[in-house]
């Protein structure tokens, strides 16, 4: 196989649930189009590269230099925080209209298997948001597993158990090991408006 076709397969594969066999499906059909395709994605991909970077408020991807749309929204200001792990999550829940308030990414999970600590998390700032955005709940979006679990516990102790914020998680209807990207709006619907307090 020709060295620069095998480098681009293992970049491909290296993307979340993507394996071999796929990536290299994508790369012979991108390099064998004759419309241009692999010229706009490569070109789109270094521009976003070269453009894009995490809000410093809540760690949406914006290409603005100042906060992303969500924080400059002042119509989203309703006192409600609602923190999940990715940006794939955020669109989940802006897709599903299920909820109004801003938004808080982690950038991950707690996980001793895959080696994300405490340190990993995007945890700067936060209670800086709550005490400035005048926070009175904090939703917990995060997968139904015991990484997702582990890292509620974390961010609860790090804001305190003596602080006046209600903490809250997605009802039933997110099953066990669940992620948000996997469920329907009528599910996301049902869990948010049954949340529970913790």
């Amino acid at each position: 196989m020709n060295p620069k076709i095998e480098k681009l397969i293992k970049q491909f594969a290296k993307l979340p649930r993507l394996g071999s066999r796929a990536a290299s499906r994508i790369v012979l059909s991108l390099l064998q189009d004759k419309t241009g395709r692999a010229s706009a994605l490569a070109s789109a991909l270094l521009d976003a590269a070269e453009t894009i970077r995490p809000c410093p408020n809540c760690g949406v991807l914006t290409d603005v230099n100042t906060m992303c749309e969500f924080c400059r929204n002042g119509a989203r200001e309703n006192g409600v925080l609602c923190i999940v792990r990715d940006l794939a999550d955020v669109w989940t829940l802006e897709k599903s209209a299920v909820f109004h308030g801003r938004y808080h990414i982690l950038g991950g999970l707690l996980s001793g298997t895959s080696g994300i600590t405490p340190d990993d998390l995007n945890m700067y700032g936060l209670g800086h948001r709550i005490k400035n955005e005048k926070i009175s709940e904090i939703i917990f979006a995060l997968p139904n597993t015991v990484e997702g679990k582990i890292t509620q516990h974390y961010v609860m102790s790090v804001i305190g158990e003596g602080s006046s914020v209600i903490f809250s998680e997605l009802a039933s209807g997110v099953p066990l090991g669940g992620d948000l990207d996997y469920l329907d709006d009528g599910t996301l619907s049902l869990a948010f408006g049954g949340r529970k307090t913790l």
